[in-house]
């Protein structure tokens, strides 16, 4: 059933977790994007059916779409659907990478507030790199 396979891919949606609703589904969908698992041209579920499948009201499903639709993510065609934009993925990726920058920004920002020199800093960053594998 192709709805179920989309709460798959970007669920579960929780109140308990850090953020909006609205913001952990756009977050979520442009993840799914930008590692190429929903491709350019993929039917998303309407408003409806993802907010049934998520638990959450029609409401910020729409808030979540105007919103990744806006950006340039995703677009829909009247009486046909919402749709992954061609450039989706880029556009996706782009987001997620401006969110990196700032995160690593902030982390700067309090490595120098720690004291760390540019050497250590490094070093702790290649710790972490190394973690990821």
């Amino acid at each position: 059933m192709l709805s179920d396979r989309k709460s798959l891919l970007i669920g579960p949606i929780s109140p308990a977790a850090e953020g909006a609703l609205y913001r952990q589904i756009v977050e979520r969908i442009k993840c799914e994007i930008s590692e190429g698992r929903l491709k350019p041209g993929t039917v998303l579920p309407s408003f409806r059916v993802l907010a049934e499948e998520l638990l959450v009201s029609v409401i910020t499903v729409k808030r979540a779409y105007e919103e990744l639709e806006h950006e340039g993510i995703i677009f829909r065609r009247q009486g046909l659907g919402t749709f992954v934009a061609d450039l989706g993925h880029d556009r996706s990726r782009e987001t997620k990478l401006e969110a990196a920058r700032n995160l690593l920004r902030a982390a700067f920002r309090e490595a120098a507030e720690a004291g760390l020199k540019d050497a250590e800093l490094a070093h702790l960053a290649h710790e972490i790199l190394k973690e990821k594998k």
